[in-house]
């Protein structure tokens, strides 16, 4: 186990080399010096404590959204569904912070419950729907994101809008954010909140239960094989329901450290694209959690960074957009190659085992020619 492991971090290093690679030709082909570029782009989220601040906030919704994809993922499904289930997370979290007017240790714990459970059931649909009727998990929660992305578009401007723009909420009271005075102090006046310390919690509880309860092997044996987790007793619908309102509830999570930690209103007409780098997170990361945290960190000093390497050197800051598109496309080739090159060894092994005579074989023929 601990050797396939190596193994996918290795093939995530040598996409993430790629990438960096591509993306100092495409500063060469545009006329910019590659090594001032890259310089600029990780000193941009990392020079500093602020900085290092903002990467950690910008990271927080990606580690959500890329647990779910990997979670989902793990158990053989593919939630394409995580901006929308982060948007209906955030749509809980708003709801109730414009709504409640409670102290802030209990109107917090009410918001993170109510997000991950909003979450939770924008991917209960699609699991239902999957485990009783065998819809496509990826056409189903594809309409769910618009579902999501319509419902806030009609909700926000009807019950939550701003004083002076209709196209965003009212702004969320201090009690409702996750940004608290000593966090942001201590990053001297960074984006970063409670919401990086939830996903943290998030990803020790998603890598326990895979790795350390029965639930866990089950959802992996029903993604393995569903047929033969069947025959073998484990029931097969429940587990795919379970598995989609697991990875519903992070994205919804996601929603609630983007919408009232990282911004402090909700806007409508826009879904968020932290839903779809979740992907890309989850890819990087080898869909295992700690992996995803990693995943997350880097692709948040990436997005931090572009702004000022865009400032200090004129790289164009797609340039970033681009090393990131980059090491994805590595990433899945990588584990193609991976997978049909570890085919090609065992056809080989099994060519070779087959010239070898097994164990007895002589002196079985030596036996059975002096009987006849």
């Amino acid at each position: 186990m601990k050797k396939e492991t190596g193994k996918e971090y290795t093939i995530a290093l040598v996409a993430v080399g790629l990438g960096l690679l591509a993306g100092a030709l495409l500063m060469l082909v545009t006329g910019n010096n590659p090594i001032l570029g890259f310089i600029y782009l990780f000193s941009g989220g990392l020079m500093n404590i602020e900085r290092i601040g903002n990467t950690l906030a910008t990271a927080t919704p990606l580690i959500f959204t890329g647990l779910s994809v990997a979670f989902a993922f793990k158990t053989g499904l593919f939630n394409i569904g995580a901006a929308g289930q982060m948007l209906i997370g955030g749509l809980c979290a708003t709801a109730l912070g414009l709504t409640l007017a409670w102290p802030k240790p209990l109107l917090l714990t009410v918001i993170i419950i109510a997000s991950a459970l909003g979450g939770a059931l924008w991917g209960l649909v699609p699991g239902l729907l999957k485990a009783k009727f065998n819809v496509h998990e990826v056409v189903c929660t594809i309409m769910m994101n618009w579902i999501a992305y319509w419902s806030v578009y009609y909700i926000v401007p009807a019950y939550f809008k701003g004083a002076y723009l209709e196209t965003e909420s009212r702004r969320i009271p201090e009690a409702a954010s996750l940004k608290v005075k000593w966090l942001t102090g201590l990053f001297n006046g960074s984006y970063i909140n409670l919401g990086f310390f939830l996903a943290i919690i998030a990803v020790v509880v998603i890598a326990y239960i895979l790795e350390r309860t029965t639930l866990g092997y089950e959802l992996k044996a029903v993604g393995f094989n569903r047929h033969a987790a069947e025959y073998a007793g484990i029931h097969a619908n429940r587990n795919i329901i379970l598995s989609m309102m697991i990875a519903g509830a992070c994205a919804g999570l996601g929603g609630a450290a983007f919408y009232v930690g990282y911004a402090s209103n909700m806007q409508i007409g826009v879904l968020p694209s932290q839903g779809f780098d979740g992907v890309a997170v989850a890819l990087l990361g080898s869909n295992s959690p700690w992996g995803v945290f990693l995943a997350a960190i880097f692709f948040g000093v990436l997005h931090s960074g572009k702004g000022f390497m865009n400032a200090m050197s004129h790289v164009p800051p797609e340039i970033a957009d681009s090393i990131i598109a980059t090491i994805i496309y590595f990433s899945a080739t990588s584990m193609l190659i991976e997978k049909y090159w570890g085919r090609i060894q065992k056809q080989l092994a099994g060519k070779g085992k087959t010239d070898l005579p097994l164990a007895g074989e002589e002196e079985f023929k030596e036996k059975v020619g002096g009987a006849s």
